[in-house]
C-alpha cells in the first residue's frame, strides 16, 4: 500500500530551589548509597498488553515505544531490559500476567489498555504503572484525577468525549443516507464510550445497533448482528478488545461491503473506510518519556495524565472506489493521510 502524507495536525498539552548550605549539609549526611536521581544500570521494564503480539497492531505499538526508549539513550542489551507479557486477547489472563512481572520484579511497568492497567495495580501498589493508553483511567479508578493521579498509577488517557461526535460527524458526511449505525463496543467496559456515542448518534438522527462482545468466542455473533440490523455503517469503539480483532472486523466489513469509521489507522491499513482518533504509536512513544521521568527517580503522582496531544484522520481511497463511495471536498480537506 502506498500512502501519501497529507498533513499533521499537533494539539498541545518547579523547579524546588535548595539552599546551598542545606545542599551541603545533606551532602555531609547522606550515605555512600547511589541517588534516588539516578537510574537503574540496567533498566527492568515490564510490558503488559491485551492484544496478540502477532498482530500488526500490536507489534506497531512496542515498536513505538521501543523508538522512544532509543530516542532516550537506551539500548536493549546494554542498559534496558523488557519483559514482555501478552494477553492473546484474552483479558482474563491480564490478572496473571501482571503478578508475573511485579514477582520478577520490574522498575517500571507499562500498560497497553485500561484491563492490564487495572490488573496491574490489583497486582502492585509499589512498583510505578505507566499507561500508554487507557478509556477513562478517572471513571474506572485507575487515577484519583488526571492533574494528581495519586498512587503509583500515571501515563495518557485515550477518552476525550468529543471524538465519539467528531467521528460520527465524519461518517454522516460522507454517508449522507446512514440512518443506522452497528456500534461494535466491549461489553464488559466502563459505559463511557457508548454513552457519549449514543448521545451524538440522537443529535444526529441516527439509529444506534449495540454489538456486544466480550471475548474472542463471541466476536463473530457480534459481528453478525450488523448484518441482521442491516446496518449503513459500522462504528467500533475505542476499546482495547476491540483492537486486538482488528483483522477480523475489517474482514467483516469487506465481505460485507460496509463501510466504517475506526477509531485507528491500523484499521485503515488492513482496508476499512476512515478512521479518525488520537495517535495510539505516539502515545506509546510518548510513553516512553514517563518510563525515563520515572527511572530518574520521579514519582507517578507527580506526573499529570495527558490527553491526547496528535490526531489522524485517514481514509482509504481504494476502499472507498470499491463501496462507491466519494468523498466530499470537506472531508478531503480535514484528511491527514490517505492510503491508496
Amino acid at each position: 500500500m502506498y500512502r501519501l502524507s497529507r498533513r499533521r495536525f499537533v494539539v498541545g498539552a518547579g523547579a524546588l530551589g535548595v539552599g546551598l548550605a542545606s545542599a551541603a549539609l545533606a551532602a555531609r549526611c547522606a550515605p555512600a548509597a547511589a541517588p534516588a536521581s539516578r537510574p537503574p544500570a540496567v533498566a527492568r521494564v515490564g510490558w503488559l498488553n491485551e492484544g496478540p503480539p502477532y498482530s500488526r497492531p500490536s507489534a506497531q505499538q512496542l515498536d513505538a515505544f521501543r523508538e522512544g526508549l532509543q530516542n532516550l539513550g537506551y539500548v536493549e542489551g546494554q542498559n534496558l531490559l523488557i519483559e514482555s507479557r501478552w494477553a492473546e486477547g484474552q483479558p482474563d489472563r491480564l490478572p496473571e500476567l501482571a503478578t508475573e512481572l511485579a514477582s520478577l520484579p520490574v522498575d517500571v511497568l507499562v500498560t497497553g489498555s485500561n484491563y492490564a492497567a487495572q490488573a496491574a495495580k490489583q497486582a502492585t501498589s509499589i512498583i510505578p504503572i505507566v499507561m500508554a493508553v487507557s478509556g477513562d483511567p478517572v471513571g474506572t479508578g485507575l487515577v484519583a484525577s488526571l492533574a494528581r493521579p495519586g498512587g503509583n498509577v500515571t501515563g495518557l488517557s485515550l477518552f476525550l468525549p468529543d471524538f465519539a461526535s467528531k467521528r460520527l460527524e465524519l461518517l454522516k458526511e460522507t454517508l449522507p443516507g446512514m440512518t443506522r449505525v452497528g456500534v461494535l463496543r466491549d461489553a464488559n467496559a466502563t459505559p463511557g464510550w457508548f454513552r457519549v456515542t449514543q448521545a451524538a448518534a440522537e443529535v444526529l438522527g441516527v439509529e444506534v445497533v449495540s454489538m456486544e462482545t466480550r471475548g474472542p468466542d463471541d466476536i463473530h455473533a457480534a459481528l453478525e448482528k450488523a448484518a441482521q440490523a442491516r446496518v449503513d455503517a459500522l462504528f467500533p469503539l475505542e476499546h482495547s478488545l476491540i483492537g486486538s480483532y482488528t483483522p477480523r472486523v475489517v474482514e467483516f466489513a469487506i465481505t460485507n461491503r460496509l463501510p466504517g469509521m475506526y477509531t485507528s489507522r491500523a484499521f485503515v491499513q488492513l482496508g476499512g473506510l476512515m478512521s479518525y482518533g488520537a495517535s495510539v504509536p505516539a502515545n506509546f512513544r510518548r510513553a516512553a518519556y514517563y518510563v525515563d521521568r520515572i527511572l530518574k527517580g520521579t514519582k507517578p503522582t507527580d506526573l499529570p495524565v495527558e490527553q491526547p496531544m496528535r490526531f489522524d484522520f485517514v481514509v482509504n481511497m481504494k476502499t472507498a472506489q470499491a463501496l462507491g463511495i466519494t468523498f466530499p471536498n470537506e472531508i478531503m480537506l480535514q484528511v491527514t493521510d490517505v492510503i491508496q
